[in-house]
């Protein structure tokens, strides 16, 4: 009950300041599962597009949210979580990657001990020899059972406790930073991208990443929505914190699909330019 309320606060603040003003120029609103794929100028882009959906929609569909950005705060990480919903993802994981030279610092651990364990193997021959002279041969079963209660507490100690330390599958799950969005999908969301991955600080998006092209070919089906989001930089630009009211509008243009055949670099560059086309309907 709370996050629907503070999400109807939002929206008022958000259509109050911005107009929130939803243009579907190519396509209808439809109950449908979608990706709606928009340039990235601004943080607010986020809280804009999703404002822009009608109710019915914004139920069933999830924005995309930079986790180091929006849940660097409780306040942020609960809005984004409770409010709209948003799937997280790791700017850094692309660049999380490259440390792998972390690796040998695991391989040079196991070269110390090396030295320990030879001169423990060396000290063993010299004394056994000296049991069978010094010792009787009644002492000698009494040495056998020390040695065997020597031995049982050896057991618990046994080495099964190493592969209990498996922490990779979080650092597996990072690697491929599109494994939520791919989960999303799977459960029957609609989800908003921002194929450039980064906010652009020109009139123009910078070249779309693969990640639009990944999902589109895993997801056939899904219905691929590009959207223009207008004069929302100049609401929030980069750096400032007060937000400054100016109207800016969301427009939707006509759903694309990747052709039988067509090539990454070739459908990304063909969805960069149907997102551009909808800057001057």
């Amino acid at each position: 009950m709370l996050a629907k309320l503070v999400g109807w606060l939002l929206l008022g603040v958000v259509r109050l300041l911005t107009g929130a003003q939803a243009r579907w120029y190519g396509c209808p609103p439809k109950a449908e599962q979608r990706i709606y794929f928009a340039n990235h100028q601004s943080h607010a882009d986020l809280v804009m597009i999703w404002a822009a959906l009608p109710e019915e929609l914004r139920s069933i569909t999830r924005p995309i949210a930079a986790r180091d950005y929006w849940a660097n705060t409780p306040v942020k990480r609960w809005i984004t979580t409770e409010v709209f919903n948003a799937v997280y993802v790791e700017r850094q994981a692309a660049a999380g990657s490259p440390p792998a030279p972390v690796v040998p610092v695991a391989a040079e651990t196991p070269v110390p001990p090396v030295a320990a364990p030879a001169a423990a193997e060396r000290i063993e021959p010299s004394m056994e020899p000296l049991l069978p002279r010094s010792a009787p041969v009644d002492t000698a079963p009494a040495r056998t059972e020390i040695q065997g209660e020597l031995d049982l507490p050896a057991q618990p100690v046994s080495v099964p406790e190493a592969p209990a330390a498996p922490p990779v599958p979080p650092a597996a799950r990072d690697a491929d930073p599109l494994a939520p969005l791919i989960d999303a999908l799977r459960s029957g969301d609609s989800i908003i991208i921002f194929p450039e991955g980064t906010r652009g600080h020109t009139g123009e998006p910078q070249k779309f990443k693969s990640g639009l092209y990944a999902l589109a070919t895993q997801f056939p089906e899904v219905v691929l929505v590009p959207a223009w989001i207008d004069n929302v930089q100049r609401v929030m630009p980069k750096g400032e914190i007060v937000p400054v009211p100016i109207l800016c509008s969301v427009t939707f243009g006509a759903p694309i699909r990747v052709e039988a055949g067509e090539e990454r670099r070739p459908f990304l560059d063909r969805a960069r330019a149907a997102v551009i086309a909808l800057r001057d309907v």
